[in-house]
């Protein structure tokens, strides 16, 4: 196969593996040292915004930032507990497909061996190669391996190290982030410094000497660990286009170092195999942009099917292990899972580990409903496709809500495979008569549930008539699967 260029003319032949569209429902390890204080995701920003409650949190447990800083929190993360193959296999009960390990996060410190970077699990803290571990778990359970990197917002995002408190006993004490023994962890970033330490703008800086420090980071990460998908939290590096707007993105350079990370991935991914098997995931709507690889919708979903396959990652609660937060129920999450797959799309989903590597009670009750359904319902979700029609109801998540969707019985999502339609109904009643709307033209010879002898059934007036059984098979959402002719 000829080789891909650092071009987006090159790129746009980028064709999604089938692994990918076949494997669905994938789970990620947001994990690192912003877990050890237990408070959520972006510690490491907050503890040096005084008045924020992770800086609170912070002068309470550990000292002040100018004393005690993340260096320190970093050297406090052990992982003692972690056993990733125990983990593995219970996520691979729960019905994942796939799995991704967090590489880095804003914080800058790396979860692998590395010769860039100093500031890694192996020489600080747990002193173990915490992606290598996750890695060998999963190609243990034969599961596609990724990795997700945080890094390209780092520079901006952690200008809050630099500052020092306006007020209180330590005002104008500097925060550690501007020690000198230390400006290679933190970044020489001063030239993002504001008086207003919580915007988030830019996300992504300018400095080119940042972006090549990137890019050898990409290089790092994929020639060692040759994953089977690279993600980046935000578009592709290090453009500036957001917005969903026709972009000349060709004429600007600052794609570049983002386009030659993507067009490596792809290359050493077809040196192995023959083929490209690999993908990249990031957030730029733009079809100009992520025509490179795989849209990915933080923490929403499309309101339509689309054509080319997408990705939604979320979490259960909070980003990192978070004591305060209440987690999805499992309805939310399956109900999320079928709306998304019948759209073309793939799940990702984080199970934040606390500080030591565990999973906590309702974690793990979490993981074995999934499982439950997965066993029974799996066949409509994995390996399936998109049907002619992908939904029936009037009612559309919320998108970036992820609320609880107030189903009706007319809510249906729909699948193929195998020449089989598999109806999601979303809000199934015992005993109840399904009408589906979808099948006017069609020749139906048998409706079935999983476990269920076969379903009487009849067509008038367009519309198939399906009775429900007394008990359903599940208490989440029930799946008809539909037999008949050119389906």
């Amino acid at each position: 196969m000829r080789h891909f260029e650092p071009t987006f003319p090159s790129l746009y032949n980028f064709k999604t593996p089938e692994w990918y569209r076949d494997a669905k429902f994938g789970i990620w390890s947001h994990w690192g040292p912003q877990s050890v204080p237990m408070m959520g995701d972006w510690y490491a920003k907050g503890m040096y915004v005084q008045g924020s409650p992770q800086y609170e949190h912070h002068v309470r447990t550990y000292g002040h930032p100018s004393r005690f800083g993340y260096k320190d929190i970093c050297a406090l993360w052990k992982a003692e507990k972690f056993d990733p193959e125990a983990l593995m296999d219970k996520y691979v009960q729960a019905g994942a497909r796939f799995f991704a390990a967090q590489a880095m996060h804003h914080d800058h410190f790396f979860n692998y061996d590395s010769k860039i970077n100093r500031m890694n699990s192996v020489r600080v803290g747990p002193g173990k190669d915490i992606c290598a571990l996750w890695q060998q778990a999963a190609k243990e359970k034969g599961l596609p391996f990724g990795l997700t990197e945080h890094l390209g917002a780092s520079f901006s995002w952690w200008r809050t190290n630099k500052g020092a408190d306006e007020s209180g006993p330590l005002a104008g004490v500097p925060y550690d982030g501007n020690d000198p023994a230390y400006r290679d962890f933190y970044h020489d970033n001063y030239c993002h410094v504001t008086n207003d330490p919580t915007v988030n703008i830019p996300w992504y800086t300018t400095e080119p000497r940042f972006h090549e420090y990137w890019k050898k980071v990409m290089f790092e990460l994929i020639d060692r660990f040759e994953p089977d998908f690279l993600y980046s939290d935000g578009s592709l590096p290090f453009g500036r286009h957001w917005a969903n707007k026709p972009q000349k993105c060709e004429d600007d350079p600052a794609y570049d170092v983002g386009l030659e990370a993507v067009a490596h991935l792809y290359n050493r991914s077809i040196e192995k195999y023959g083929e490209n098997r690999a993908l990249y995931l990031q957030k730029n709507r733009g079809p100009e942009i992520y025509r490179v690889g795989v849209l990915d919708m933080e923490r929403s979903v499309l309101d339509e099917a689309s054509p080319n396959p997408w990705n939604t990652d979320t979490c259960i609660g909070s980003w990192f292990y978070d004591t305060r937060v209440c987690y999805k129920k499992p309805s939310l999450i399956l109900e999320m899972l079928v709306d998304i797959v019948a759209k073309n799309g793939c799940l990702l989903l984080n199970i934040p580990q606390r500080p030591d590597g565990t999973i906590d009670d309702e974690e793990e009750y979490i993981l074995r409903e999934l499982g439950g359904w997965f066993r029974l319902n799996g066949c409509g979700i994995y390996a399936s496709r998109p049907w002619r029609v992908a939904l029936e109801g009037d009612i559309r998540p919320a998108s970036g809500k992820e609320e609880q969707t107030p189903w009706t019985e007319r809510d249906v999502r729909y699948t193929c495979k195998n020449g089989r339609v598999y109806a999601f109904l979303m809000k199934a009643r015992p005993g109840q008569t399904a009408l589906l709307k979808s099948f006017a033209d069609d020749t139906i010879t048998s409706v079935s549930m999983p476990g269920v002898s076969p379903l009487p059934f009849e067509k008038a007036f367009g519309v198939l008539a399906v009775r429900l059984p007394e008990t359903l098979p599940t208490a989440y959402v029930n799946l008809l699967e539909i037999q008949g002719e050119n389906l």
